[in-house]
């Protein structure tokens, strides 16, 4: 074997890894458990969960998440023709990766660490920031030793191939997962911004009352005694989801973001439901769904053990919900539209029923310690 031969034969190894790399990225940005199995649920879960955390509007994020995964199908397949290989298609992959390095190395120090998922597998392969840079630099080195082996008399080739993979793995994607009609927006409102003392009632018997006799007296005093009693509980406020539920802000509420094809969904609501069966005074529950995979609701509430109130919102508006850096489940416990406890996720913030039931059995007094 000469050694024009061999190095051949490495420039293809090099080149199948790094355009395997860059066709499974963008095929798992549109993959939500198997290849391609919920490409909008995908897109739309990047868009928030990465794009939105930068900064991108939601006007901007659809546009842009399809074009950058339609750039990295496209320089995946433009790897493996001879095209203007060495001149621009290299140069270019090197180039966007490190752009890579530098989103990841931005994102890895607004955390605070090495914490969440980069998105650039999407959630098919989770990989933290700092094991996505170390796969980037890999992937860099490989590219600058293809460039070395590639030759150096290149010809130009037809430019017109490398537009047309592009424009068509971009025009792909958007009829893969087309964009869909913004829903209405609304906004949840910080418990903060409404006062949570005790609700007290004070009877000036001065102003109201022109001669009263003691027995009278004593009797106001007894119903002043009795209301302060009762009457220990937060002030009302608004939590913004009364659109979704019209009483959700009066009395003591459990709220529920799941997804109905969501395991871990599926036994937060079963452990809910367990905790209701032991106490008849148990927060009522109500459900937010998001609307992926609605069809599974009849066999979602079938495993929980019970059927609770519940309406259906798209993808982006309920990440949007749920809200930032929160995944599913997610529990919420509301009293008089305050909220007090929130779990979300699977991690360190995941829904716990035994705290849960501590929590909702306190009084208004002993939260507020």
């Amino acid at each position: 074997m000469t050694t024009e031969t061999k190095k051949s034969y490495i420039a293809w190894i090099l080149r199948i890894t790094v355009s395997a790399l860059f066709i499974v990225s963008a095929l798992a940005k549109l993959s939500k458990s198997h290849l391609l199995d919920s490409p909008y649920f995908a897109i739309s879960t990047f868009e928030v969960k990465q794009l939105y955390t930068l900064g991108f509007s939601g006007e901007i994020a659809p546009h842009f998440s399809r074009t950058l995964i339609g750039i990295e199908l496209a320089l995946g397949f433009l790897l493996l023709q001879n095209n203007w290989l060495r001149k621009f298609i290299v140069p270019v992959t090197t180039l966007l990766l490190f752009v890579f390095i530098g989103h990841l190395s931005y994102v890895t120090l607004l955390n605070g660490g090495n914490t969440g998922n980069c998105g650039c597998f999407g959630e098919l392969l989770p990989m933290t920031p700092i094991q996505a840079i170390v796969k980037n630099i890999i992937a860099i080195g490989l590219l600058v030793y293809l460039f070395y082996l590639l030759p150096k008399k290149e010809k130009n080739g037809n430019f017109w191939i490398l537009t047309t993979v592009l424009f068509a793995t971009i025009l792909g994607i958007y009829m893969l997962a087309p964009i869909q009609p913004s829903a209405n927006n609304f906004t949840v409102s910080s418990p903060t911004e409404t006062s949570t003392d005790i609700i007290s009632t004070t009877i000036d018997t001065a102003k109201t009352v022109v001669a009263i006799t003691k027995d009278t007296i004593k009797k106001v005093d007894n119903i002043k005694k009795v209301d302060h009693e009762v009457i220990d509980e937060p002030a009302k406020h608004k939590s913004g989801y009364s659109k979704y539920f019209s009483k959700i802000d009066t009395g003591k509420k459990t709220l529920c973001f799941f997804v109905p094809g969501c395991d871990h969904c599926r036994l937060a609501a079963k452990e809910l439901t367990e905790l209701k069966q032991k106490d008849k005074n148990f927060p009522e529950i109500s459900i937010i769904f998001m609307n992926e995979e609605a069809d599974l609701i009849p066999e979602f509430f079938k495993f929980a053990g019970a059927e609770y109130p519940y309406t259906i919102i798209e993808v982006i508006p309920f990440w949007t919900v749920l809200g930032s850096g929160k995944d599913t489940p997610g529990v919420k416990y509301l009293w008089n539209g305050n909220e007090f406890k929130y779990f979300y996720g699977i991690t360190d913030n995941q829904f716990n029923p035994i705290e849960y039931q501590k929590i909702v059995l306190k009084s208004y007094s002993e939260l507020k310690k």
